[in-house]
């Protein structure tokens, strides 16, 4: 199976191509700039892997939780090449991505945490197997750190549990500071796109990928305007 993943939602814009026991990759940090970014950096991938896109069998996405510009970039790009070459999308979240990218490291139950800003973090805890333990959220520092001591966690997860991500030495410090020992595993800002086609290599297609959103945009629409959510 071919598969080619996007990551735009985050601090870069991200492609692999997964041909096989083959792999093309181009990753460049970019905080903003997505759009202007991506095509020509898809281009430059397919030639070096030397199919179109009619060979891809499949495509992914990151869907969020990350920038609102940012997802909307990546998730309609591939939408408009899933529909134009009639292949199916998967969907796969930026912190399942951070969680396997970091299990590629060390397979050990963790937190990933990305910094949401606004005082507010990303969060989602995995198994050592990678298998979620949580469902994502977004929740204040303090209220993370407190929330990793409750029973309602994973059986176990809030003893040592390592954290990676963009928020994970300042986690890690707020944990420390409340007498509850947590490893920074890594700092990782983005995921690396060949995980996300991985992930998504393994995952049944459902219909059309959204964008995943913990918080409600920025933008306010005017007076009796609707904003398309889909």
């Amino acid at each position: 199976m071919n598969i080619l993943a996007v990551d735009t939602a985050l601090s870069a814009c991200s492609v692999a191509i997964l041909l096989g026991d083959r792999a093309v990759v181009r990753s460049e940090p970019m905080p903003r700039g997505h759009a202007e970014a991506l095509m020509p950096m898809l281009a430059d991938a397919l030639a070096e892997a030397g199919i179109g896109y009619g060979a891809i069998d499949r495509f992914a996405v990151t869907v969020g939780p990350g920038t609102f510009t940012g997802v909307r970039v990546g998730v309609a790009a591939v939408r408009g090449l899933a529909l134009a070459t009639g292949r199916p999308a998967v969907g796969v979240t930026t912190l399942e991505a951070l969680a396997a990218t970091a299990r590629r490291r060390e397979a050990v139950a963790m937190l990933v945490a990305m910094d949401a800003r606004r005082d507010e973090i990303y969060a989602q805890t995995f198994s050592a197997e990678g298998e979620p333990t949580s469902r994502p959220r977004i929740r204040r520092l303090d209220d993370l750190v407190d929330g990793l001591a409750d029973a309602g966690t994973a059986a176990g997860m809030a003893a040592g549990m390592a954290v990676v991500g963009s928020a994970a030495e300042m986690v890690a410090d707020a944990a420390r500071a409340a007498g509850r020992a947590m490893r920074v595993l890594g700092t990782d800002s983005a995921p690396d796109p060949l995980e996300i086609a991985r992930i998504a290599s393994e995952r049944v297609p459902e219909g059309p990928v959204r964008p995943l959103y913990l918080r409600p945009p920025d933008a306010k629409p005017q007076a009796h305007a609707a904003i398309d959510r889909r």
